[in-house]
């Protein structure tokens, strides 16, 4: 297939049952912006099988990291989760995707609302220095059925802190909120904000009750100062989008900025 190159598994790592994450080389002339998605897979009866997936890792890091759920009968999934390290992928040789920052008006704050695998890029995104540039406060939302579903938590909670580079940025600015919606959980937080109690609520009802804003002592959400980022299923976009539209947020599209932006290639049509 042209356009396609071929990269090894570095590493591999099974969050639970349902997800995992893993890595690859990275050829040298691969580039992407923070947010951006790429397709991926495997040779399957002599020919590529690729599936979108966004680039969980920063644009200047030597390896490329992925997200991915777990679908015992999916046409990819199924055999992308017995990857081992040593195994070659497949991967299109150019990023693509409106899911970057630069579609945003500026403004103080940064909604990153993710479920799932939604995460991903957000995770490229909370590691680039230059966003914390642009933004007083980034506001990490990351909604899952189950508390083992809490992808990377250890990482944005105790090793970003603690990078040489940039730690300093993301203890002043990064705010986190996991939540979870299929059982009970208490969030016990890395730092010393106010937001120690139940984390047991859909994103958009932590927007509409205004609990998210309360909890982490941040301003009541207005279209002056905030901008949103939004990754996850179908049916998530779709709510949020009709919540920011009701409040008087635009979304960002290939020729005008916006307050508010998702990945256009990943609606359902």
């Amino acid at each position: 297939m042209r356009n396609t190159i071929t990269e090894k598994v570095t590493y591999v790592h099974h969050w639970n049952d349902t997800l995992f994450s893993f890595k690859t080389t990275r050829s040298q002339s691969f580039t992407f912006e923070n947010g951006q998605f790429v397709m991926i897979g495997l040779e399957v009866d002599g020919k590529p099988l690729l599936r979108a997936y966004s680039i969980a890792s920063a644009n200047y890091e030597e390896e490329l990291e992925f997200f991915s759920i777990k679908v015992p009968d999916g046409a990819l999934t199924s055999r992308l989760q017995k990857i081992q390290v040593g195994d070659e992928l497949t991967l299109t040789t150019r990023a693509t995707g409106t899911l970057v920052p630069g579609f945003l008006k500026p403004a103080k704050h940064l909604y990153l609302l993710s479920s799932g695998t939604g995460l991903a890029p957000f995770m490229s995104i909370i590691k680039d220095p230059f966003i914390y540039d642009a933004f007083e406060k980034v506001i990490l939302v990351h909604s899952v059925r189950y508390v083992s579903e809490l992808a990377y938590k250890d990482l944005i909670e105790n090793e970003l802190p603690k990078n040489e580079y940039f730690g300093d940025l993301v203890r002043d600015k990064l705010l986190y909120y996991p939540t979870v919606t299929r059982e009970a959980f208490e969030y016990q937080s890395a730092s010393e904000t106010p937001n120690d109690k139940s984390h047991h609520t859909r994103i958009t009802e932590l927007l509409l009750s205004g609990q998210l804003t309360r909890d982490l002592a941040m301003p009541d959400i207005n279209i002056n100062d905030d901008r949103f980022m939004i990754c996850g299923n179908d049916d998530m976009l779709q709510d949020l989008m009709k919540i920011l539209n009701d409040m008087g947020f635009s979304k960002a599209n290939s020729r005008n900025l916006g307050e508010y932006v998702i990945e256009q290639a990943f609606i359902e049509k």
